[in-house]
């Protein structure tokens, strides 16, 4: 990502030292997803996810997905991500995004890999679609589908996303003042469903509005999770760890 090309050696040798022990880089369309995989090849502490982001997902064709296909077969990617649906900004046509996410679901399920799931004011759509997508993948592809990337709703809306086998994951946006009032849902997630995340270069720790986030910071969101849920900080990095290997598929220590 271009946030980070000028000091993207500095930024993973300062997560190294904060206790990060994978990153797990994130594309958004083609380009940065070919990034993305590439940065995986190069840094041992590195992983990739490759998809298209909903804003990206208006002249998604078919012969991108078969490309992102090429992507997705490589040993260094762990997911198919960020996708979609945004209909808040709404940069790309509802239809297109719809498309986009459809043909990106496939692509998971026929590779039995987990997606990272963007869904910003259109529950309505993305429920029903992958509770749908989830009842029809083959059983011996059924580890988690994938997980709920930057939570933002309501319990009632956690519990279907759990229902259907997802992780909720939770970034630094948890210690802004408007977050308070979802202190309840984030206490409601299972401890064995919960995750932690920067979504760097976006929404940096309060104490750092307006600047650059990056992975180092993770530990800064496993203390908000902690004094929240009201148990230790080494508890939530423990769980929240394990539930990564067990989300990704990453082999443990």
């Amino acid at each position: 990502m271009a946030a980070f090309s000028e000091d993207r050696a500095d930024v993973i040798a300062r997560a190294r030292e904060c206790g990060v022990a994978t990153i797990i880089n994130v594309g958004t369309d083609l380009v940065s997803s070919r990034e993305a995989t590439g940065l995986a090849e190069s840094h041992a502490e590195v992983l990739a996810a490759v998809g298209f982001h909903p804003h990206e997902a208006g002249g998604v064709s078919e012969s991108d997905i078969a490309s992102l296909a090429q992507l997705a077969g490589h040993p260094r990617v762990v997911a198919i991500g960020e996708v979609g649906l945004d209909f808040y900004r709404d940069y790309s046509p509802r239809e297109g995004q719809l498309q986009a996410l459809g043909w990106q679901l496939a692509l998971a399920a026929e590779l039995g890999l987990p997606v990272v799931i963007h869904c910003r004011q259109a529950e309505g759509q993305m429920l029903p679609l992958l509770r749908d997508w989830t009842s029809r993948r083959e059983p011996s592809k059924r580890e988690s589908p994938g997980v709920i990337h930057c939570f933002s709703g309501d319990i009632d809306t956690a519990r279907q996303y759990l229902d259907m086998g997802f992780f909720i994951s939770f970034g630094a946006y948890i210690g802004y003042p408007a977050s308070s009032r979802k202190h309840g849902v984030i206490r409601s997630i299972p401890q064995d469903r919960l995750v932690v995340e920067t979504d760097s270069p976006f929404l940096p720790p309060q104490s750092r509005r307006g600047k650059r986030n990056e992975p180092a910071f993770l530990p800064l969101t496993v203390e908000l999770l902690a004094e929240i849920r009201g148990v230790p900080p080494e508890q939530i990095a423990r769980e929240t760890t394990a539930n990564a290997r067990c989300l990704f598929r990453l082999p443990g220590d």
